[in-house]
């Protein structure tokens, strides 16, 4: 039996993070998605990734592919979990999962073109890590012998939600591994119940393993416009700290395509391990249902709910207390601007609500209440006509940009910690419930020098207080161009 010992430093993991989540719409935001959210269990999505193909495991250090507005969260999740990454890419557009594996599999092929691509999402929910890299092991051998290797799940229901794949012949040698005879589409309920009564179809999970050198091969012979988009895209590389920033002229100029599309569904070298290790891509409200604890009534209760003759619903708030009397079936989210109600048989149109707002130019499908930045976070209070308030948190050691602004002015009150505070040439100590004024047009600079987190609160006061009023003249974190 082949076991992940074997394959020892061959395994390079790439984890796709550029989705922005929006079936789970509020939780998810554009600017932080739900690979970034403790959805399931404590940690995120992202960090429950990073753990299962940690340094530990024997694969080698991962390579990321994410956005480049979600770079400093990745960078502080992944300290978190105490993973180092290997190369970490930024992209400046989404152009689909095809572009991105060409990318990685170039970047991957110049030190060694015999390297295993374990490409896996980075939102994905797996219960069964020992049985996940049971199944990473025999994918691995299979892919060494010449195959481009899709981790398939085998089917628990009738899932219309999903795309399936058909199994062919098995694979001589490897026990378990199949050839793939057909994908299929997301079907409809009698198909699907076909799919499940038949036993020779898997769901496709998004999840694969190949040679770096053979999908090089493989996008020369199906998507060579792809790869010749991602050569170009690659040499455009502009090193920024520990990213990797792509151009966004030559990224955005690739053909965006899925590898399903590209490549899967057109090679001859196509295989499929069928495997059960509790998956689920938690791609929907539904979802995060059917796979989380539930009380006597079969309800999901997350944060501060209480409900009484209620009955298989899903139930979530970030803060204030819900209350729910007598309902069925209902998905009820609470977060601090907003609150979703649907029944839960219409999950995946949330998506519908979010293209609503987007078209209203609401500000609430990009960001939450409480925005993260590389030197903590900050979150509003309240907004008016030419004001608003904020709470800033800074994390010790750490100081935003020396900064100006062209249309407000500022008032800082220390709440909890020390502040160093640059004023344009005065640079000042500031202690608990002691206060600045910063005027409009000063330059300006806020330091945590202490050993726990800084809070405080900021007014704004202007005729412009959006926060494109930023003008930076340094930076520790190589925002000076952003």
């Amino acid at each position: 039996m082949t076991r992940l010992s074997d394959h020892v430093g061959k395994i390079q993991p790439v984890i796709l993070s550029g989705g922005s989540g929006s079936r789970l719409w509020p939780l998810s935001r554009t600017h932080y998605p739900k690979q970034f959210l403790p959805l399931h269990g404590d940690k995120s999505l992202f960090l429950q990734t990073l753990e299962r193909v940690s340094h530990s495991y024997g694969f080698r250090d991962p390579m990321v592919i994410a956005n480049e507005h979600h770079r400093f969260i990745v960078n502080e999740q992944a300290l978190r979990a105490d993973v180092a990454l290997g190369p970490f890419l930024l992209e400046p557009v989404g152009r689909n999962t095809a572009p991105a594996i060409a990318l990685a599999a170039l970047r991957i092929a110049e030190s060694d073109p015999d390297a295993l691509l374990l490409v896996l999402p980075s939102d994905h929910v797996i219960a069964d890590v020992p049985a996940f890299h049971k199944a990473v092991a025999k994918a691995a051998a299979v892919a060494i012998e010449g195959r481009l290797v899709c981790f398939g799940m085998t089917p628990t229901r009738a899932e219309t939600g999903y795309g399936y794949i058909a199994a062919g012949k098995p694979v001589a040698g490897h026990e378990g591994a199949f050839a793939i005879a057909a994908f299929k589409e997301k079907p409809d309920a009698a198909t699907a119940e076909g799919y499940l009564k038949s036993g020779g179809y898997s769901w496709n999970s998004g999840m694969f393993m190949f040679p770096a050198g053979l999908i090089l091969d493989e996008f020369r012979a199906h998507a060579p416009a792809i790869l010749d988009g991602a050569a170009k895209a690659l040499a455009s590389v502009r090193h920024d700290l520990n990213f990797e920033r792509l151009g966004e002229a030559e990224f955005g100029a690739i053909p965006a395509d899925s590898i399903d599309y590209a490549i899967m569904e057109k090679t001859a070298r196509a295989a499929v391990v069928p495997a059960s290790f509790g998956w689920s891509d938690v791609g929907s409200f539904g979802a995060l249902w059917d796979i989380a604890d539930k009380d006597a009534g079969g309800n999901v209760l997350r944060g501060d709910v209480i409900t009484e003759a209620c009955r298989n619903s899903y139930f979530h708030t970030d803060g204030r207390m819900v209350a729910a009397l007598g309902l069925d079936d209902l998905i009820v989210v609470s977060t601090e601007d907003t609150v979703l109600v649907a029944h839960k048989g219409q999950d995946q149109d949330v998506k519908k609500l979010v293209e609503r707002c987007k078209a209203e130019g609401r500000s609430l499908v990009d960001l939450h209440t409480t925005v993260y930045r590389p030197w903590g976070s900050y979150r509003s209070i309240a907004v008016g006509p030419q004001f608003q308030v904020k709470e800033i948190i800074v994390k010790p050691g750490k100081k935003l940009s020396l900064q100006m602004h062209h249309h407000r002015a500022e008032h800082w009150v220390v709440v909890e910690g020390t502040a160093t505070v640059t004023r344009d040439e005065d640079i000042l100590t500031l202690h608990e419930d002691q206060s600045i004024y910063l005027p409009l047009g000063c330059r300006h600079r806020l330091e945590n020098p202490g050993k726990i987190d800084l809070r405080l609160i900021e007014v704004q006061s202007g005729s412009y207080l959006g926060e494109d009023d930023i003008v930076r003249f340094e930076d520790d974190f190589g925002r000076l161009k952003d």
